[in-house]
């Protein structure tokens, strides 16, 4: 078996895989630069094993994304939706080889837009939060949430990641509040470590209307179940269609993000919380979250427990989810596991059942994933 990683060569993601691969007695996996796809490198031939990473973290490549000039500044807010755009391209550029790709273009694509991806787990019967329809501006928003009987809401960038450009937003008799890490600067808009709180709103209006034309998904905030005097939540890490590596999130406010400042959550505590039949319903959650992309060997699956621990729900799906340093299951990370589940055939059989369960072929939608 000899693989090849699309991806950033200094990115750590793209170092622990292969970390991985060489622990399996593997020979050492071919990189194809992100910034080589972008420029028109030749795509991996037929016979290819490929695993696509995230492109994140390098300026370069998000100035070719883009197609733009000039770089972003380090944290800034632009050119989302054109970022997404890059995205699709340079899959369908990875693919026209007519390798084998362990994360589906078609499957990337809906996971990185964030309606697309609620829309195809709510069809699929996953409990999500419900969603606004389209809104094009902070005006639109707040008429939609007096239409739907909503106080408080997370406004999110549609191909937004790691909570960038994210907004809590709640409104009430006193005014409006929003927990956001935008730091608004007088020449844009920029992601930052640090959750601050805006109640202007004006402010808020503001950043609600200039992230407008990128693309908004909106949904009800639900109220998370709680550990101590932290709101926690989940990522869980699903291979080959086993939940195999889970990290709690804990955070003093709605934006559990572990980059933002939050810490880890101790997972027994949690899992005694919730209780062995919760658990094991969440569990079966994250399963048929993840059959709603059959052709990818992973996803990470944002999972929160509601107050009272009874129920729950799938925040978001994340295409370039497993990325959890030092999280071990059997001995392995993540990276290990995956490379467990091609060399054990156990890839190869979850993608026969999930085809089988959805109808899915190339291009198609699932007509029934989650089954």
């Amino acid at each position: 078996m000899r693989l090849t990683v699309v991806g950033n060569p200094d990115n750590r993601r793209v170092g622990l895989f292969t970390t991985a691969v060489l622990a399996a007695g593997l020979p050492r996996p071919a990189v194809l630069p992100w910034a080589d796809v972008l420029t028109g490198a030749a795509p991996p031939p037929a016979g290819a094993l490929v695993r696509v990473d995230s492109p994140g973290e390098d300026p370069q490549v998000d100035r070719l994304l883009r197609r733009s000039v000039a770089p972003a500044r380090h944290g800034e807010l632009i050119g989302l939706a054109d970022t997404y755009a890059g995205l699709v391209d340079g899959l369908a550029r990875v693919a026209a080889g007519g390798a084998e790709l362990l994360n589906d273009p078609a499957d990337v694509a809906a996971l990185c837009d964030k309606r697309r991806c609620h829309a195809r787990l709510s069809a699929a019967g996953v409990p999500v939060p419900a969603a606004l329809p389209p809104v094009g501006g902070y005006g639109e928003l707040r008429a939609a949430m007096a239409e739907a009987g909503w106080a408080r809401v997370f406004v999110k960038p549609a191909h937004g990641s790691s909570a960038a450009g994210v907004i809590a937003l709640a409104v009430g008799p006193r005014g409006v509040w929003a927990v956001t890490p935008i730091e608004i600067a007088p020449d844009g808009l920029f992601n930052s470590l640090r959750v601050r709180g805006y109640d202007d709103e004006t402010t808020v209006a503001a950043l609600v209307d200039r992230l407008a034309p990128e693309g908004l998904h909106v949904e009800r905030w639900l109220p998370k179940a709680g550990l101590g005097d932290r709101v926690v939540d989940l990522r869980v890490v699903v291979i080959a269609g086993r939940p195999t590596h889970a990290v709690v999130r804990a955070a003093a406010g709605p934006l559990t993000n572990l980059h933002l400042g939050n810490a880890r959550g101790d997972l027994a505590e949690l899992r005694a919380a919730a209780g062995p039949a919760a658990w094991a319903a969440a569990m079966q959650t994250c399963v048929r979250a993840a059959a709603c992309f059959p052709r990818s060997l992973h996803v990470g699956v944002d999972l929160m427990f509601l107050l009272g621990w009874r129920r729950h729900a799938v925040a978001e799906v994340n295409a370039f989810g497993d990325l959890l340093p030092g999280v071990l299951a059997d001995g392995r990370d993540t990276y290990a596991e995956q490379v467990h589940a091609l060399t054990s055939g156990r890839w190869q059989r979850w993608r026969a059942a999930t085809k089988a369960l959805s109808g899915a072929v190339t291009g198609r939608e699932p007509v029934a994933c989650g089954t």
